[in-house]
């Protein structure tokens, strides 16, 4: 008689529940902070510069305080990767949570350019951190035959953070001060943290065998580490800048399509944050739940290339189908499914490639370079709108997917194997 496979979950302990738990909130929150300005940039922009609402002036700085956020999110993510392996995962969750919160509820206070400029920045260095420090306690602390599926739950919970950001802009509509109060709300999360998370073994192992934890220096002097550290961040760049050059953009493409159908731009507009916002992200949460069982059973690397597949597929789809919003309400769960179930992968891949004293720094290095690396298709995809149409640009931009395939094929697969070892 056959065994009877066990489900994932089983013989996960009450322990490894609550940090996974833990993480997820404060991924929760990671993801709010970095949604919330992208939904109120129009108002605040506008009043800041005292222009109208649409300037293209404002639309301009809008994509240069992305590129900001892209790059605070790669230096504190460098800087808090290296530091949640020297001094433990606890103590750099809650101070990667602080800096978020704090500095996003100073922004209430902003009221120059450069203020925003400075304080995206430091919110990104929190959000930059936090995400690489969560997904390696995650991998670490639960048992290998459920590590993919943790992994992909703890990612997919960032999708409750844009739904939050997305309501938390529609509800106080023109007066985006309110927002970034709300923000600093997450700081309570921190106590939570102290209180209740502990290191894991295999960090104390690592730590206690005077290997050089959180290196550089070690992550590129061995080949391995480097070959996939650059890799690594070269798939998360495709990831990263199709969801700034593409993904994103689906608001805008769809405010574009009800302005043509005749919508006055007010109500275009609260159309299309919740098409793009609840309607395109639930797709996306639940493809990223989707990720880890997938996966568990395919393998990582021949579930990423379905998904760039796939994602290429329906860019081409959003761009040039629609004739009405119905029809756009309709293909964009698919489209946030397939595109955005990737991101998912990172939390679970990026940990699984790098040893103990190095999967922090690793991870962090994979998904946080990779901002920087996507910082220049953020500007190149501003470039390309103006010359082109918003669907072309965006079909265009989509062509990146088909380059993650490329990058895939140099990487291991890690499904079913143990975390490796110096």
């Amino acid at each position: 008689m056959a065994p009877v496979s066990k489900k994932w979950y089983s013989n996960v302990t009450r322990y490894q529940w609550l940090v996974l738990l833990v993480a997820s909130l404060g991924w929760v929150f990671d993801a709010f902070e970095g949604q919330l300005f992208n939904l109120t940039r129009g108002a605040m922009l506008s009043e800041i510069l005292g222009v109208k609402p649409g300037d293209p002036q404002a639309k301009q700085w809008g994509d240069i305080f992305l590129g900001i956020f892209l790059a605070g999110g790669t230096f504190g993510g460098l800087l808090f990767g290296s530091l949640g392996d020297k001094w433990g995962r606890k103590p750099v969750m809650v101070l990667t949570i602080l800096f978020y919160s704090i500095f996003s509820g100073l922004t209430y206070f902003a009221t120059e350019l450069w203020h925003v400029g400075v304080l995206r920045f430091l919110v990104a260095m929190g959000v930059g951190g936090e995400w690489a420090v969560a997904a390696a306690l995650v991998a670490e602390i639960f048992p290998k035959h459920a590590r993919t599926h943790a992994g992909g739950i703890f990612h997919a919970t960032g999708v409750l953070g844009t739904w939050i950001a997305t309501l938390t802009a529609m509800g106080v509509e023109n007066e985006w001060r309110l927002a970034y109060l709300i923000g600093i709300l997450p700081a309570l999360l921190t106590l939570w943290v102290r209180s209740s998370v502990q290191e894991p073994d295999s960090w104390h192992e690592a730590r206690e065998s005077g290997k050089r934890m959180g290196s550089y220096a070690d992550l590129f002097g061995d080949a391995r580490w480097r070959t996939r550290a650059l890799l690594g961040m070269t798939l998360a760049a495709v990831g990263l800048g199709t969801f700034w050059g593409v993904c994103v953009a689906t608001q805008d493409l769809t405010r574009e399509l009800l302005l043509r159908l005749g919508m006055e731009a007010p109500e275009a507009e609260n159309k299309s944050k919740f098409a793009y916002g609840i309607v395109q992200v639930l797709g996306a949460g639940v493809g990223q739940l989707s990720f880890g069982p997938i996966c568990a059973r395919m393998g990582r690397k021949p579930t990423f290339v379905l998904m760039h597949v796939l994602s290429f597929i329906m860019v081409v789809a959003v761009c040039y189908a629609p004739q009405a919003y119905w029809q756009m309400l309709v293909l964009l769960p698919l489209f946030g499914f397939v595109t955005l179930s990737i991101h998912s992968g990172y939390a679970i891949y990026f940990p699984e490639l790098f040893p103990n004293h190095l999967r922090a720094t690793g991870a962090s290095f994979c998904f946080n370079a990779g901002r920087l690396l996507a910082a220049p298709m953020l500007i190149f995809s501003g470039y390309v709108k103006t010359w082109t149409s918003l669907p072309n640009a965006i079909a265009m931009l989509g062509c990146l997917f088909l380059v993650g395939i490329l990058v895939l094929s140099f990487l291991p697969e890690t499904k079913d194997q143990d975390l490796p070892e110096a």
